[in-house]
């Protein structure tokens, strides 16, 4: 295994480190303060409009693209390192075209769709003109078994009816969300789970199509992103909107989210790596009963855990995007479930102890620790619960063994 980055990875990475020193980690508090006091906290605020339009002009665009998409796309492997510098500020993929769900949603469409589709929604998404959301969750099954879900979607002559209810949809209630890849069941009596499930775009302003209300996680609501519930009733749309075709949402899933958990574990690297900085600063700037908090051995002790705690994750990490890049996602279907079940915890361990030693404040706006623990909680649902990948890694352990 060679993890060596490319020139070319490297040379991206120190770029949009000094993008970030001089663009983003100086306006942070300015981003947060706005909107909080927005009359529309949904609509992208002018901060991120001019930070992405110097992020083009830069060239900082568009970096997750797959080599397999353009000349210059970059391997899993060499956009690990720029997720990591991304995941440092929470808001920040933004800035660059390179946030969840659009990444995962622009790959389903390099993938899957037809050249109208990729006309119609592909071309916008990459020039950064909209946004999108990916619509599987369910509120009333454990969509954590992606076959329960329970969404209708039957044809009527040249027209798809949707009918059913999605919750926690990430981006929806952004105002630049135009359109939806929705997950449900175009075939519910297959005696195959797997080929139930079909994949349809629906635009965001469908009669039909109705948002119930933003949903928070541990009271934050993600703005201008967000987390939504909606509601499909009757919603028609035309039968060329159907990916790849009825019986293929499995597939068009899996294809999905192999390079997604990737994105999501090193940006979530960059996060707790920021959190371990915080804390090395902090320890030698507070003192107690006339002793500097570094100087405690329990302080010591949770400092080199968290040093280890990251190597292992990230050297891990890289291990699963390079397996991908050499075999394919399948090949590393295991190494991909066990960075998804390591590293979200893994940062939720390692904020939580820089916010200890930041004290109360580290509860607060005041720093970027309580947002952070909350999105590393949240991931450890997103693409998956944890147990989800246990319980799949350890058959396939079993069965390998055997």
């Amino acid at each position: 295994m060679n993890f060596d980055f490319s020139e070319k990875a490297e040379q991206l990475k120190l770029r949009l480190e000094q993008f970030m020193n001089k663009e983003v980690y100086p306006v942070e508090h300015q981003y947060a303060e706005y909107l909080k006091t927005a009359e529309n906290p949904w609509a992208s605020p002018p901060l991120m409009v001019e930070l992405k339009a110097k992020a083009k002009q830069e060239g900082l665009w568009n970096l997750f693209l797959p080599a397999h998409h353009r000349e210059d796309g970059l391997t899993n492997l060499d956009y690990a390192p720029l997720a990591e510098v991304m995941g440092r500020v929470l808001w920040a993929p933004e800035i660059f075209n390179c946030n969840a769900p659009d990444t995962g949603n622009m790959e389903v469409f390099i993938k899957y769709a037809t050249e109208a589709q990729k006309e119609e929604w592909l071309q916008p998404l990459l020039a950064g003109e909209i946004r999108s959301a990916f619509v599987m969750t369910e509120p009333d099954v454990a969509s954590s078994d992606a076959t329960n879900v329970q969404c209708s979607i039957v044809r009527d002559g040249d027209e798809y009816v949707i009918n059913g209810r999605k919750w926690f949809i990430t981006g929806i209630m952004h105002d630049d969300c135009k359109i939806m890849i929705v997950m449900g069941k175009t075939d519910p009596d297959n005696p195959n789970r797997h080929i139930q499930q079909s994949q349809i775009l629906v635009p965001k302003d469908t009669p039909g199509v109705t948002i119930v209300r933003p949903l928070s996680t541990l009271g934050y609501f993600d703005p201008p992103l967000g987390h939504g519930e909606i509601n499909f009733e009757d919603v028609r749309v035309p039968v060329e909107n159907i990916l790849l075709g009825e019986g293929r949402g499995f597939e068009i899933a899996q294809g999905r989210l192999g390079p997604g958990r990737i994105h999501h574990c090193m940006r979530l690297i960059g996060c707790a790596q920021r959190a371990l900085e915080l804390m090395c600063k902090r320890v030698e700037e507070r003192a107690t009963f006339g002793t500097k908090l570094s100087e405690y051995q329990s302080i010591r002790e949770d400092i080199a855990q968290s040093f280890c705690d990251i190597e292992q994750a990230r050297l891990l990490t890289l291990r699963a995007a390079e397996k991908i890049d050499r075999e394919g996602t399948k090949a590393a279907r295991d190494l991909i479930a066990a960075i998804k079940i390591v590293t979200p915890s893994m940062t939720q361990r390692v904020v939580d102890r820089a916010i200890q030693v930041h004290g109360a404040g580290g509860l607060t706006e005041d720093y970027f620790l309580a947002e952070a623990f909350n999105y590393a909680r949240q991931i450890r649902f997103a693409d998956g619960p944890d147990q989800v990948h246990m319980m799949q890694l350890g058959r396939s352990l079993v069965k390998k063994y055997n």
